[in-house]
């Protein structure tokens, strides 16, 4: 039996940048990690990746920009007034902020520089623009 869209499966991974260095790893939570394929639960390299493992297998999946995280797109570097942010807020380069917009939608960015006025922000995702890839290992498909 092989992993099919739609199949529900469990699986251990670890997410490595090109350089070898570790982003992410489900072993390091102690915890294997279950989604459906196909249902959009994870980015869509690695969804198609895993389909046509078997129970047991062992795969390096190679994701691309444009099938991971997109690209980086210049638009979502803004600069914001200081004063939309908490009196006494605390601005570290390359620290992550977190906030909502006036429509509700919650956001996450980067600081990239902080001047007199305001604040320079990078709303990319933080592996936008990145090759990335996986090394998976299929426990169960259910």
């Amino acid at each position: 039996m092989s992993v099919q869209v739609g199949s529900k499966v469990t699986l251990n991974y670890r997410g490595l940048f090109e350089d070898g260095q570790e982003f992410d790893s489900s072993y390091d939570r102690g915890e294997p990690y279950t989604f459906e394929v196909g249902s959009r639960a994870v980015i869509p390299g690695f969804d198609e990746g895993v389909v046509g493992m078997e129970v047991g297998q062992k795969k390096t999946i190679t994701v691309q920009p444009q099938d991971g995280y997109g690209e980086v797109v210049e638009e979502k570097v803004q600069s914001i007034p200081k004063d939309k942010f908490p009196m006494g807020f605390e601005f570290k380069t390359g620290a992550f902020v977190a906030g909502e917009d006036p429509s509700g939608n919650k956001f996450s960015a980067r600081i990239l520089e902080e001047g007199l006025s305001d604040v320079t922000l990078d709303f990319n995702h933080p592996l936008a623009g990145k090759v990335i890839s996986f090394e998976v290992e299929l426990l169960e498909i259910d």
